[in-house]
């Protein structure tokens, strides 16, 4: 992915505006509560040094992130023009600051003590190769953290790449041999009604015509009937800190 020029929608599945967000349903301040609290979790896991927030959005988290007195500078980052300008005139201070670009292909001369990624690696073409670059952004005895989805996504949000479970997440840790620190499970019910006919504002982002998709793409139906067999209508989260 590169950098885009699009225009803030704070309406779109993809973007959390804080101070624009809709109350209606779990696509609006459910979501919202939902980023707060793993931004909650991660800020209680930082250690002493400087903080990488990647795809950073609008910067409220990097913000947030930023007021730990461990922290000693935040640097948002992310590949919309449109949210780093609005981070860096909403959010930005004397400690935290906001930098347009695809997360991988940021680089840095100096390597990060913490480094957060939420929501983030489900977006790209090869999860293993954005967490690889992370890792080596990522200083000696640092913690990175970072979420996915641990329900099928792929099929009702055309902007996922990946499914993942909780298993396979947290072995991309082992893969780089970091260590499991802590982990931050979430839920989030849903009504399947509300979600088909698009009752709430940012719903009509979703994937349309999910009918063809399937018939394209039959293994994501297995994996969708059998994900609401299993937990119900019920959509799963994963937040691990890890260490360097």
């Amino acid at each position: 992915m590169s950098h885009t020029d699009d225009p803030l929608d704070s309406t779109s599945l993809e973007r959390i505006v804080p101070d624009e967000m809709d109350s209606d349903g779990v696509t609006g301040d459910e979501s919202l509560r939902l980023h707060l609290e793993r931004y909650q979790f991660a800020k209680e896991h930082l250690v002493q040094g400087a903080l990488l927030d990647i795809a950073c959005g609008v910067g409220y988290g990097t913000a947030l992130l930023s007021q730990n007195h461990r922290i000693t500078s935040g640097l948002g980052v992310d590949l919309s023009n449109a949210a780093i300008e609005y981070a860096k005139q909403r959010y930005g201070n004397s400690r935290v600051s906001y930098f347009c670009s695809d997360a991988l292909q940021f680089s840095s001369d100096q390597q990060f003590e913490n480094i957060v990624s939420l929501e983030t690696i489900e977006h790209v073409d090869d999860p293993d190769a954005l967490f690889r670059h992370l890792v080596r952004l990522l200083a000696p005895g640092g913690r990175l953290i970072a979420s996915v989805p641990v329900t099928p996504s792929v099929d009702a949000n055309p902007h996922h790449k990946s499914n993942f479970s909780a298993t396979r997440f947290r072995s991309m840790g082992n893969l780089f041999s970091l260590k499991y620190v802590d982990s931050l499970r979430q839920e989030q019910p849903f009504s399947p009604l509300a979600i088909a006919f698009r009752k709430e504002t940012r719903a009509a982002n979703m994937r349309r015509n999910l009918v063809a998709f399937y018939l394209r793409h039959p293994s994501h139906l297995i994996l969708r009937a059998w994900s609401t067999l299993r937990d119900g209508f019920v959509n799963k989260y994963i937040t691990i800190v890890w260490e360097k």
